[in-house]
């Protein structure tokens, strides 16, 4: 299997990461690539400067520029041409010999979909979409098959886009599924200085620490009875920031998430991205809060509508929302169920060898 993913924050390469894990552990020869790779080092810095700078600084732009994929558009255009430049590169990973081409990255599905309409490849195209919310970079007419994370992802999709989408299930790891451990538990609570008898809500900002984070904090902070601790990615800036907030616990990238959602009673997300995923599987309740524009905003909608996170939108609200959530306690509301991802891309690869 070839497996392209983007390096635009953290979380397409860690679902990445998982598909190729489970691949392997099947027998499967997998090879994975970072879609970047594959354009030209201007485009490379111009794309990934140009995510980091509005999604963290003009929220206005980054929702427009989301908005423009919607339609024909210069937005589209361009983004539609920066595709096309990763063509050969992308065609020269895939003629390695495999027998499916899959991508975990919007820009990723859009060059393989070009490259399997145009006859230049002979393997099926399977998009594995990591976002709750489908939207028009993620779908080409070339793909052979796409798998989602969520029901309602494949329905909206068939409702917009007219899409058949199946579900494959969340590309997370097996550590998000194991019982917690109050012994663990304790001792991860202890270190972090929340008190006994505070809910601990872990926010998430994704790798890159976008959006209305120190307002989130200051926000869960005052909610009697919390303790708000922040992961702040690989923002070291937002870190210190966050840091000076009275009663905040200002993380910056961490190693050890599993254990932290299995020490906190909720998770606010602004995003929807793979913590989200993870914490759904790990049965930690969420509240989306301060989303992001654009694909946060979109992801949000999908999740509230579906009834698996609430997304207030006041502090008052906020302070409903952590509490109800917290009341219902630990419940995978993303449980493994067969065939997963990794054995329905198997299955069509091996069909596509038989057939």
């Amino acid at each position: 299997m070839l497996v392209v993913s983007g390096s635009m924050g953290a979380g397409h390469d860690g679902a990445a990461r998982e598909l190729v894990r489970r691949l392997r552990g099947r027998g499967v020869y997998t090879v994975s690539h970072d879609f970047l790779d594959a354009l030209p080092p201007v485009h490379r810095h111009l794309l990934k400067g140009w995510h980091t700078f509005t999604a963290r600084h003009t929220p206005r732009l980054f929702d427009w520029a989301d908005r423009g994929q919607e339609r024909e558009s210069v937005v589209r255009e361009l983004t539609q041409r920066v595709c096309r430049t990763a063509r050969r590169e992308v065609a020269r990973w895939a003629a390695g010999g495999f027998d499916a081409a899959v991508s975990v990255f919007p820009l990723a599905t859009q060059t393989l979909g070009m490259l399997r309409a145009d006859g230049e490849l002979g393997i099926p195209v399977v998009c594995c979409l990591t976002d709750p919310a489908p939207n028009r970079l993620w779908v080409h007419p070339g793909v052979d098959l796409y798998l989602t994370v969520f029901e309602a992802t494949a329905v909206e999709a068939a409702e917009r886009y007219g899409v058949t989408m199946s579900v494959g299930g969340p590309l997370v790891a097996a550590a998000f599924r194991r019982p917690v451990d109050e012994t663990v538990r304790r001792a991860v609570r202890q270190r972090l200085g929340v008190p006994p008898g505070r809910l601990m809500v872990l926010m998430v900002a994704g790798a890159l620490g976008s959006g209305e984070v120190m307002a989130s904090a200051a926000a869960v902070r005052d909610v009697p009875g919390t303790a708000a601790v922040v992961l702040c990615g690989r923002n070291d800036r937002l870190r210190r920031k966050a840091a000076g907030l009275p009663g905040v616990v200002a993380l910056g990238w961490r190693d050890d998430v599993p254990q932290l959602m299995a020490a906190a009673e909720v998770l606010v997300h602004n995003a929807g991205g793979l913590s989200l995923t993870e914490a759904l599987v790990a049965g930690l309740p969420a509240v989306s809060y301060q989303v992001l524009a654009g694909h946060g905003r979109q992801n949000a909608v999908t999740l509230a509508r579906a009834g698996l996170v609430p997304w207030p939108r006041t502090p008052g609200e906020l302070a409903e929302a952590l509490h109800r959530q917290a009341s219902r306690g630990r419940m995978p509301l993303l449980p493994e169920a067969p065939p997963g991802t990794a054995e329905v891309i198997e299955g069509l690869a091996l069909r596509g060898r038989t057939g």
